[in-house]
Formats: structure tokens, sequence, C-alpha cells
């Protein structure tokens, strides 16, 4: 089943989540520094929303790819989007992405379709 975590005879543990973005070449370095000090309270909202063993990936060229795993994707979106932080999270980040204008770099993170793992 693509997307669901299944170890042995056991359920699914969750589901893993990757997706790509596209930071603006000439700010990546300022997005680095800025994931090297990711606000606590962000990070606490995160966890609290039910993601886990979350990574972020970026390529000299802009190119962002993200991975993490959670029991439903929708459900944990929709949780970061009830929170005040979450909000001052994306308006800082925006600047830092390509995306189509009012889109929130949150909002354009759509998950890529698993076709292979190797437990």
């Amino acid at each position: 089943m693509p997307g669901i975590c299944v170890r042995g005879n056991r359920q699914p543990t969750g589901r893993r989540v990757c997706f790509v973005l596209q930071v603006r070449p000439d700010r990546a370095e300022e997005y680095r520094a800025l994931h090297g000090a990711v606000w606590p309270e962000m990070l606490d909202a995160l966890r609290q929303a039910g993601w886990r063993n979350y990574s972020i990936f970026l390529r000299d060229d802009g190119t962002l790819v993200g991975y993490l795993e959670c029991d439903d994707f929708a459900a944990c979106q929709a949780a970061m989007q009830t929170t005040e932080v979450n909000a001052r999270w994306q308006a800082e980040m925006a600047p830092f992405f390509k995306l189509e204008p009012g889109v929130a770099p949150d909002a354009a993170m759509t998950p890529l379709r698993e076709i292979f793992h190797l437990d």
C-alpha cells in the first residue's frame, strides 16, 4: 500500500510522507541558517500535531526534499493550521519559496507517491 509503513505482521505504524518544494537559490543559505534555529514553539506545535522523524534536505540549486512520518498527514496539516505559531512561521518562510502568489509553503507540501521501500 503506497505511503503506509508495515513491519512484519503488525498493523501499519504510520505514514511516511515525502514532498518537494523549490527554495529560491539566492535565499538558500539564509533558509538553511533559519532552520538551524527553528523556534521552540514551532517544534512543539509540530510534535503536538503528530509530526515525527521530520527532516528537510536542501540542494544548492534550491530543491528542497522533506520527509516525515505521521499517522494521518491531512490531520497533521490541519492541526498545524490551527496554531498561531504556524501562521507566523509560514509568513516568515514564504519569501524563500518559488510559489504561486498567496500560497503558503505548507499548503504546497504535496506528498509524493511512494513506489518502493526497503525495510
